[in-house]
């Protein structure tokens, strides 16, 4: 059966929510899962890859990092990050510890109405808001042969509506509770004070993307506190999320 066209698609989700207004924006809105169903001491490490001029480095000491103590992180990429890391891209795909999740097609917040963030656009209405998470979903399905599960906003922030169109082109919308890196604009001893406020089940933010700040430093200083506190590292898809 050949795959539906975004134009196919945009017309489904266009008359799914149609007369539909919303009412909220933020990072927290209605639908938006922050952090993981559980009491044990269980993190999940997200890294964002935004892409973009300023935004397709590779954190190369970061993933090493976390390959040599066999820590698990869920990747959320960016369709330009990975038209311009694309053997990185594949590489990282193909790693167990990794699992790949969707950080868009231009990093846009996800609006019906335009809503800008931090300067930022957001999708303007409900078609390019199901074309801001269709399109990279299907090129990462393309590459690697599996249709992400998660989504997650440029910026981050959402209207209710949006989240529902995510939700209906099958993909669970996921943010945090612990800011990790702050877009990678913390520095060493902020990063690692960042991880060691969390908690069990927390989904902590950090980026990979942006390899001349201090995110890597500061995760390679709080992981092995947290693992002396008796806290193991999981992927998002292993724990129920709320």
């Amino acid at each position: 059966m050949p795959a539906m066209s975004l134009k196919s698609v945009q017309q489904q989700v266009i008359r799914h929510i149609q007369g539909a207004h919303p009412r909220q924006w933020g990072e927290n809105v209605t639908g938006v899962k922050r952090e993981l169903n559980s009491k044990e001491r269980v993190i999940a490490l997200t890294l964002d890859a935004c892409g973009g001029l300023e935004g397709s480095g590779y954190d190369n000491d970061l993933i090493r990092f976390l390959e040599a103590n066999r820590i698990p992180a869920t990747l959320f990429i960016n369709s330009r990050w990975i038209d311009a890391n694309p053997e990185t891209f594949r590489r990282l795909a193909k790693n167990p510890l990794f699992e790949i999740a969707n950080h868009g097609t231009e990093h846009r917040p996800l609006s019906v109405n335009g809503r800008s963030v931090y300067g930022i656009k957001g999708t303007e209405n409900a078609a390019q808001a199901a074309a801001e998470v269709w399109e990279n979903q299907r090129k990462i399905e393309k590459l690697t042969g599996k249709k992400p599960k998660y989504f997650r906003s440029g910026t981050a922030y959402y209207d209710e509506i949006g989240v529902q169109i995510a939700h209906l082109l099958g993909e669970e919308v996921v943010n945090y509770n612990v800011l990790g890196d702050a877009g990678a604009t913390y520095s060493r001893e902020q990063v690692k004070a960042a991880l060691l406020h969390a908690r069990p089940g927390s989904i902590v933010l950090l980026h990979m993307n942006q390899p001349s700040h201090d995110t890597a430093e500061g995760v390679m200083d709080a992981v092995p506190v947290l693992k002396k506190r008796g806290y193991r590292f999981v992927q998002l898809d292993e724990v129920p999320l709320q």
